[in-house]
């Protein structure tokens, strides 16, 4: 907490006005001493407090969808976070699992891990639990490693080291550090580098006119930081701090965990959603429908042979295997013993096992017909088994797509009698015996056409990437609204090439049979061609996709790997939920963008009135301490900008970063600041013949009014009449203003250096006010028109 508090301190300019502090005070000012010291401490404060707020609100949540482990400990299995798990813990391992730490195995089954993140390999590994020694890196047998993860099987391990102690602890080190920077970020980053660059420079020429006129290189000194602290938006960290969190905060309540603040902002502004069909177009939930033979008879053969498959499998319980396994168990179920299993792989897009009855061995296999059939070298027909010919394994496929068309889910199952030996391989999963199909269906949710509007409504375009069958997509595309077009298949993907794939990808909404790597491709071609990606996925095949995207959003049911790989995390499953967390993250990006059209236009207007006045009057305008109470009062009306409402034009489309509608803002509205202060110079000299005392006054009042009560013209690219602020918006600004007047005539008044000023001249901001804030909002409408038809031209000309 404390060094949290200290890095504040540590911002150039604070340095240099708490020297400068101290400088006063060793000259014997000081009340302005006290002032200045005052002044910074309570605005970091302020700073550290907010943000420290929003860093423990955010964490709160973060802690609902962080990885966990299930250890052993005091001989009952518990559930703990991931990160305290210590060495010498016995975890409990199985499928779709982050392993947590370093371990030794000390029971295993059927355990396959994929590892490739630690080695390279792109295929899962299998891990036994022996007493070999003699290997202890990656390749050893008997080990598991932080930052693998379990593809199937189940182990009991010995946790051996975690944390930097791993190896893994360059790349757990890597997985603790912020995530890559977002668009926003490095938007923020080229917006801090311009206003120092500009600051610099300002401060530059008032050290030369102070200079020139021999004014005291002192109070030079102080007022040239003074005016960069006033024109450095340094609570802009935490304004952003805020906002994200309070998005978050508004985002859990409607189902949506951030786990990352700063994808918010690309939350918002996705333009391209990718998902999976299931669980978003339909509700995930299969029901088995069928079971058919050869002829498309009803088989309990069949039903017998894919209950072995998935009552053997140590992998994943998919929604398919559960419904398998809701039917009944037969007798002759029974008689059969598992001896081996060969994993699923998303290559081979099959899982068979091996089960022994009698000493003979059957080797039972399950899973996409479009492959499997390929390795099919007969089929059982009542009862026999018939060599396969080209009519039948043509009738076999039309059987399958029939199937398809009615938007069932299709697998296929088959069998081979195998030999007896200590290892199964996919080599064995040949000369099979095609036994029929099992089939699912999964309705769509109800209020998926619904969700589909509304997201395209508010300009996301969704395109389903799935790994089932093309007939399958499309009817359950065309039940929801959603035309598929031109469905594009997995080994099309792999014949294009990328510039060829970016322009498929824009233009089709289907893409099926698309493995991991496939869709990898896809969602790098669209961001190529300048989209915001979203990719939605739940499963172990699912990660690389999460990590890819711009926003990975996963739900919270998903296995542990894709969580762990995903920015925002779904409560519930399902495209309306989505839809509110994105248009959270528009508003959240609507508010950050107040504050920095804000700090670019009246704040900068005022500063470069400062420096103008500097070099024309004979006085400083405004004392050191009195440009930083004006900005910290100014910094304070402006903390309740993240409770703010926003436009409905703010939400109903992407919006990305534009540093460039920010410079233009302040070239425009900058001036119209300056050109109301030097108003304010004119009457104050002509009209109050004000000595130097009144002049601060008069312009610190008149300056605090006009930048302070912008924010209503600013807040709103339309009328500020039609969106009303927020209640804490309206009383921190109006309390801000009424602070600022009433402060010349308080006891603080002398050591501030203010006299109190006339009713006439109260008169005269009144005024001078709603003229400003009537020619602020002029330009803003214009300058918006212009950037609106300068868009529709783009538009057109693509």
């Amino acid at each position: 907490m404390v060094l949290d508090f200290g890095r504040l301190l540590l911002n150039p300019l604070v340095v240099v006005l708490l020297l400068a502090a101290c400088a006063s005070a060793a000259l014997g000012d000081t009340t302005d001493a006290g002032i200045i010291a005052a002044i910074v401490i309570l605005s970091n404060t302020l700073d550290f407090v907010q943000t420290r707020r929003s860093k423990k609100a955010v964490e709160r949540l973060q802690a609902q969808v962080a990885p966990r482990a299930t250890v052993l400990r005091d001989g009952t299995w518990q559930d703990v976070r991931a990160n305290q798990v210590v060495p010498g813990d016995v975890v409990r391992l199985s499928a779709g699992d982050l392993i947590p730490a370093d371990a030794r195995l000390l029971q295993s089954r059927d355990l396959y891990v994929q590892q490739g993140a630690l080695t390279g390999e792109s295929l899962p590994v299998e891990k036994q639990a022996r007493d070999d020694t003699a290997v202890t890196g990656p390749d050893a047998e008997n080990r598991v490693f932080l930052g693998t993860s379990v593809v199937s099987g189940t182990a009991n391990v010995l946790v051996l080291a975690t944390g930097q102690s791993t190896a893994f602890g360059e790349i757990a080190a890597r997985l603790a550090s912020p995530p890559e920077p977002t668009a926003f970020q490095h938007g923020l980053r080229d917006f801090s580098l311009f206003l120092t660059r500009t600051v610099l420079f300002l401060v530059l020429v008032l050290l030369i006119i102070g200079g020139l006129e021999h004014r005291d290189p002192f109070q030079s000194l102080l007022f040239a930081v003074a005016l960069a602290v006033g024109l450095t938006p340094e609570f802009l960290p935490m304004i952003v701090a805020v906002t994200l969190a309070n998005g978050a905060r508004a985002m859990a309540r409607k189902n949506v965990i951030v786990k990352h603040l700063a994808a918010i902002q690309n939350f918002g502004s996705i333009d391209v959603l990718c998902t999976d069909k299931t669980g978003t177009l339909t509700s995930g939930r299969m029901s088995l429908d069928q079971c058919l033979d050869f002829d498309g008879q009803q088989s309990a053969r069949v039903l017998m042979l894919a209950r072995l498959n998935s009552k053997n499998q140590t992998g994943i319980h998919s929604p398919l295997d559960e419904a398998i396994l809701g039917t009944a168990q037969s007798a002759e179920e029974l008689d059969f013993h598992k001896r081996d299993e060969i994993p699923y792989d998303f290559e081979r897009r099959r899982l068979s096992v091996v089960v022994e009855r009698q000493a003979h061995r059957l080797l039972i296999t399950k899973g996409a017909p479009e492959q499997l059939l390929d390795r099919v070298e007969a089929v059982e027909r009542r009862g026999e088994v018939v060599a396969i010919d080209s009519v039948l394994r043509a009738r076999c496929r039309a059987n399958f797509e029939d199937l398809s068309r009615k938007g069932l889910r299709v697998l296929a199952v088959a069998y081979v009698a195998v030999d007896v030996q200590a290892n199964y391989s996919a080599a064995d999963e040949q000369n099979l015996v095609f036994a029929g199909f099992v089939t699912f269906a999964d309705k769509p949710l109800p209020d998926t056409a619904a969700a589909l509007a509304a997201l395209r409504g508010c300009g996301v375009e969704v395109k389903i990437i799935s790994g089932d069958s093309d007939l399958v997509c499309a009817h359950v595309c065309r039940q929801v609204g959603l035309d598929p077009g031109a469905v594009v298949l997995g080994e099309e993907v792999d014949r294009m090439t990328d510039a060829a794939l970016g322009v498929v990808a824009e233009q089709a909404s289907v893409f099926a049979r698309a493995s991991p790597a496939q869709k990898n491709r896809i969602l790098m071609a669209l961001k190529h061609r300048g989209h915001v990606v979203g990719f939605m996925g739940d499963g172990i095949n699912d990660a690389p996709s999460l990590h890819v995207a711009d926003v990975g959003i996963s739900v919270a049911s998903a296995v542990d790997v894709a969580r762990e790989a995903a920015d925002i995390i779904l409560v519930e499953p399902g495209l309306e939920v989505l839809t509110n967390g994105i248009l959270e993250g528009r508003k959240a990006f609507g508010n950050v963008l107040k504050y920095l059209l804000m700090g670019t236009s009246s704040n900068f207007g005022n500063m470069f009135s400062m420096a103008a006045a500097s070099a024309l009057l004979p006085i400083l305008p405004m004392l050191p301490t009195q440009i930083l109470l004006n900005n910290f009062l100014y910094d304070l009306s402006q903390i309740t900008i993240p409770s703010d409402n926003v436009d409905a034009e703010v939400t109903d489309r992407p919006r990305q970063w534009d540093i460039g509608l920010i410079r233009r803002f302040m070239l425009y509205v900058g001036p119209i600041s300056s050109v109301f202060d030097f108003l304010t110079f004119y009457v104050l000299l002509h009209f109050f013949r004000a000595g130097e005392a009144y002049f601060h006054t008069g312009w610190f009042v008149e300056s605090l009014a006009t930048q302070t009560l912008v924010i209503y013209v600013i807040r709103t690219a339309g009328s500020p009449v039609k969106c009303k602020p927020s209640r804490p918006l309206l009383v921190s600004t109006v309390c801000v203003v009424a602070i600022g007047a009433l402060l010349p005539f308080t006891a603080l008044a002398e050591p501030l250096g203010f006299v109190p000023l006339s009713a006439g001249f109260y008169i005269f901001v009144a005024l001078a006010t709603l003229l400003y804030l009537l020619g602020v909002h002029l330009v803003k409408t214009m300058l918006f028109r212009r950037i609106e038809s300068r868009g529709c031209a783009g538009g057109a000309a693509k």
